[in-house]
């Protein structure tokens, strides 16, 4: 993890540790968990079997360090680091993650550690460093080459039948062709694909076929454990009409919310609430014409801010996703956007044309 993300995430356990009179912080988990990843002695461990050990961290503010043991070296990684605590002559309170194992939490309080509560981790990293925010940005430009790479098969497809099925060079253009190709592409720019890619036929048999939406949604994560995520929606063949008018309502949605969060720091819930009413107001009136969703990204590929009341505002980095249904389909689009103290970006992604050569130029 880069060092400003230590000294940002070390300067807010300091301030939580000081307003609750607490002594320490501890957290205990796999590397698999994102929380203990952010912390500085773990490092990201992947998939592998590696990160299925357990580790213990600590944060002692009075002397700015941090205590780490593992299960690779010891039986009871949690124990080992409540023992250094009390040996260090430390005494009161102990902030840990509600979820801290229970084991864990027994070793604690048996070194003589009273237990509290504390999101402070989750505040941490719902603010993004320029390093966490230039991870992101690296994953979401694999995002866009994967999704290009999917598109670039629907723009060379030929429609073979009555039916509107599709192939490109004389072979059936398959949903799974068009999956390797995009996970390929994603691999090729330096990340993985993560098992999130998901292609959505707009048919009401699930099948890929000319004139109805196909939406693909990818979501990389980079080898520094950060994700992206985009959506991009396209027709081959499109006739206009509905698609089109719910292409608008979504396009029209996402700069919608750019302006608001331009302006002023916002609740998830009220971005979410403009992202519907601009569909909405396209001629989409029914309860369920319209999906909306907001969440940040980053060591997960959903993380706050996430609950309705959860503000968004400069260090933030945020997925937006608005879609309207058309037919057995949808018109889906979703893109990552950085707020800071200068206003607002969308981080690398192709464009949002609803033809797929245009979406290539």
């Amino acid at each position: 993890m880069p060092e400003e993300v230590h000294t940002h995430l070390e300067a807010a356990l300091a301030d939580e540790l000081a307003s609750r009179d607490a002594v320490a912080f501890v957290h205990v988990g796999t590397r698999r968990d994102p929380d203990v990843r952010y912390c500085p002695p773990v490092e990201h461990g992947g998939d592998d079997a590696v990160g299925r050990a357990v580790h213990a961290v600590a944060f002692d503010p009075d002397r700015e360090t941090w205590l780490s043991h593992s299960s690779e070296s010891t039986a009871h990684p949690g124990e080992a680091v409540a023992d250094a605590l009390a040996d260090r002559g430390l005494t009161g309170t102990v902030l840990t993650p509600s979820r801290l194992p229970h084991d864990a939490a027994l070793f604690l309080e048996q070194a003589g550690f009273p237990l509290a509560s504390t999101d402070v981790l989750e505040r941490a990293r719902a603010t993004k460093t320029r390093a966490e925010r230039d991870r992101i940005a690296a994953a979401q430009r694999a995002a866009g080459a994967g999704v290009r790479a999917g598109v670039e098969l629907l723009a060379e497809a030929t429609v073979v039948d009555p039916d509107g099925d599709l192939e490109v060079g004389g072979t059936e253009l398959t949903l799974e062709r068009i999956r390797v190709a995009i996970d390929e592409a994603i691999v090729a720019a330096a990340a993985f694909p993560a098992g999130k890619t998901r292609i959505e036929p707009g048919t009401d048999d699930g099948t890929l076929r000319a004139g109805t939406p196909l939406t693909l949604s990818v979501a990389p994560r980079g080898p520094g454990g950060y994700y992206g995520g985009l959506t991009r929606t396209v027709v081959v063949e499109s006739d206009g009409g509905t698609e089109r008018r719910g292409h608008v309502a979504v396009t029209h949605a996402l700069r919608s919310s750019e302006a608001m969060l331009t302006a002023d720091s916002q609740s998830v819930t009220a971005v979410e609430a403009d992202l519907e009413a601009e569909v909405r107001a396209f001629g989409f009136p029914e309860a369920d014409d319209v999906d909306t969703r907001v969440t940040g990204v980053g060591l997960e590929q959903y993380e706050p801010p996430l609950e309705g009341s959860e503000t968004i505002g400069p260090g933030s980095v945020v997925r937006l996703e608005a879609a309207a249904r058309v037919g057995d389909g949808w018109i889906r689009l979703a893109d990552v956007l950085a707020v800071d103290d200068d206003g607002v970006e969308w981080l690398s992604a192709p464009s949002r044309a609803l033809e797929p050569s245009a979406l290539l130029e």
